[in-house]
Parts: structure tokens; C-alpha cells; sequence
């Protein structure tokens, strides 16, 4: 006979409930074979898809799928404290702890006696303790200290190019205005020309690509543009687009597969128009 085990109850806190249910689904003996089968790196794209979710469902101001995403999101934070639990490295109350004693010691004008003036001179404050911690780190690696330390490899390109940037910024390595980033980038893509006309081999052409791609990130960032909301937006935008470009081909009898090209663009021209 075999034994059956309760499911966690609902008359304890929320977060004991869930920590308990992804116990039980890392059990070696009881749980689910494809949680038990999971490690770091496996999840770790799932919390990356899971965070874009809940932007997604923030964007769409979709209340209801928020609550859901965030369930979700959470559920990955469980997941590893559970894992790095399994083989003695920290558990959720040790999560829980560090980001507690990080908030405190980023926010001396709530819990100490340090007085900021507004959310500007806040983030200031909040970038030269977030530099502290850094440098502690660095001395404690021996890494030689950077401005540019700390801006993970794992981001987005965009974003990541973007936080770069802003670091560099802050040690002026700028352009005072917009036009400093115009011309580079006039410079870039004249740069790119040059290689598509000397049919330069791959890896030319995308490291001119990339230039021209970090260069278009700083131009967004002059502009006090997000360039990944900016891009998201864009993709957006032209999804909208091309399916209306083919319920008006199809309503007309045009086949996608089969017709040229300028066919095409005349029917994108005439939805461009309209959206």
C-alpha cells in the first residue's frame, strides 16, 4: 500500500504554503521527475521568460494576468532557494534577508538620518552606494575597480548597452547633446556601407552592425528613450501591421506566397497609412 502525503494546507501563510509545495516537488522520492531533474542553469531561462510576462502583462495593464506573472516570478526565486538549499549554499530566508539589509542600507533617509531632497537626489544616492558596494567587492576579488562594474553580461544587448553607457556617462564619457550621438551614427552607417560595398566577410559586417546597434542605444538614451521599450513597441507596432497587411491581401484574393514584391509594399503603404 502505498502512502499518500497531504497537500499543504492554505491555513498558513502564503510564501510557508509555496515553499513547502516546491519541497515537495523536489522530493527525490515523491516529487515530480521533471522538477527533480531541474538545476540552475535550466530554470534560469524560465526566470528570465517570466520576467518579460510580467512586463508583458504590465504593459497591457492586465491586472488579473499581473497577479498571475508575479506567481509565477516568484515561484522562480522558490525554485532556486529551494535548489541551493538542497546542497547547503542558502535557503529563501537567506533571499529574503539580503535583499531586507540591502534596502535598509540604500535608503539612509527612511531608516538612518540622512535627508535627500526628491527622487533625483535620491537616485544619485542611491548609484554612489550601489558604487561602494562595488568597490568592497572589487578590493575583496583583487579585480581592478570600473566604472563599468557590476552591469551583469546576462541583460538583454540593448539594455545592457544601455546601462553601460549610463555608467560611462557618469564619469563623463558623453556627448553634452543629441547631436553628438546623430553624427556618430551617420558615421556608423556610413562605416557599414563601406563594408557591404567591399563585401567584407561576416564578422566584419556584424561587428559594424553592433556598432551601429550600440550606436543607435545612445541615441535613444540622449533622448530619454527606453530602447528596449522603444524596440518592443516597434515589434509591436509592425506585428500589428503586417497581419492587417495580410486579412487585406487575403480579403482581396492575393496570395502572400505568390505575389512580387512591390504588390506587398503597396498593400503595407496602404495599412501604414491607416495605423
Amino acid at each position: 500500500m502505498t502512502e499518500t502525503t497531504s497537500t499543504p494546507g492554505t491555513d498558513q501563510p502564503a510564501i510557508d504554503r509555496l515553499r513547502q509545495i516546491m519541497a515537495r516537488l523536489r522530493d527525490p522520492q515523491t516529487g515530480c521527475p521533471w522538477d527533480i531533474e531541474q538545476d540552475f542553469s535550466s530554470i534560469a531561462p524560465h526566470t528570465i521568460e517570466e520576467a518579460y510576462e510580467v512586463a508583458e502583462a504590465i504593459e497591457n495593464n492586465d491586472m488579473a494576468s499581473l497577479v498571475d506573472e508575479l506567481g509565477d516570478l516568484l515561484l522562480q526565486v522558490v525554485f532556486h532557494a529551494q535548489m541551493a538549499s538542497e546542497v547547503g549554499q542558502f535557503d529563501f530566508d537567506a533571499v529574503a534577508d539580503a535583499i531586507c539589509d540591502k534596502l535598509v542600507r540604500r535608503h539612509p533617509h527612511v531608516f538612518g538620518n540622512v535627508s535627500i531632497n526628491g527622487a533625483a537626489a535620491q537616485t544619485v544616492a542611491w548609484e554612489e552606494q550601489k558604487a561602494i558596494e562595488r568597490r568592497a567587492a572589487g578590493k575583496q576579488s583583487g579585480d581592478a575597480e570600473s566604472a563599468l562594474d557590476g552591469v551583469t553580461v546576462a541583460l538583454p544587448a540593448l539594455t545592457r548597452a544601455l546601462k553601460l553607457q549610463k555608467r560611462a556617462a557618469r564619469v563623463g564619457f558623453d556627448w553634452p547633446d543629441t547631436g553628438g550621438a546623430l553624427a556618430k551614427l551617420a558615421e556608423e552607417i556610413r562605416e557599414l556601407e563601406q563594408e557591404i560595398e567591399g563585401a567584407s566577410d561576416p564578422d566584419r559586417l556584424a561587428d559594424e552592425v553592433g556598432d551601429l546597434l550600440f550606436t543607435c542605444v545612445n541615441l535613444a538614451r540622449k533622448l530619454d528613450i527606453d530602447p528596449e521599450m522603444a524596440l518592443r513597441n516597434g515589434n509591436l507596432k509592425f506585428e500589428r501591421r503586417f497581419r492587417r497587411m495580410e486579412v487585406a491581401m487575403r480579403s482581396d484574393g492575393v496570395s502572400m506566397d505568390t505575389t512580387d514584391l512591390e504588390t506587398k509594399e503597396s498593400y503595407w503603404q496602404q495599412i501604414k497609412g491607416e495605423t
